[in-house]
């Protein structure tokens, strides 16, 4: 039987609007100790990602996190799945574009995100480990 994206993700989600600074949405990853988060539109639509990343990318090239907006930071478009959506396909389609993050959308709402972590934990839930070789 094949494990659906719903079995995986966390439907715990932390938004930020498109308008937060980012020094807002960094208090926000901190606060939520979050390595990213979806930014929403006013409507409510999903319009981009931001990750810790991206922000120490602005920080190493002298930005100002209280004058940047999410919107103008943020990554647009990002991946988006169903909940009920293969999660063998959502992992390897993850792999293959080198991504790290996932948005889960039910009729057009967010419904959880999924992150490479959650793989991460997963594995480690299940007691296998990793050998060394040497």
């Amino acid at each position: 039987m094949k494990r659906t994206v719903s079995s995986m993700m966390c439907r715990d989600v932390c938004f930020v609007g498109m308008d937060d600074t980012l020094a807002a949405v960094e208090k926000r990853l901190a606060d939520r100790h979050l390595s990213w988060v979806p930014v929403l539109e006013d409507s409510g639509a999903i319009l981009g990602v931001i990750s810790a990343a991206d922000l120490l990318r602005l920080h190493a090239g002298g930005g100002d996190a209280e004058g940047v907006r999410a919107w103008q930071m943020c990554t647009y478009k990002p991946i988006s799945v169903g909940p009920d959506a293969d999660l063998a396909d959502v992992a390897q389609s993850m792999v293959d574009r080198g991504i790290h993050h996932v948005v889960v959308t039910d009729a057009g709402a967010v419904v959880g995100v999924l992150s490479a972590l959650d793989f991460v934990r997963e594995f480690a839930a299940a007691g296998q480990g990793v050998s060394a070789k040497g």
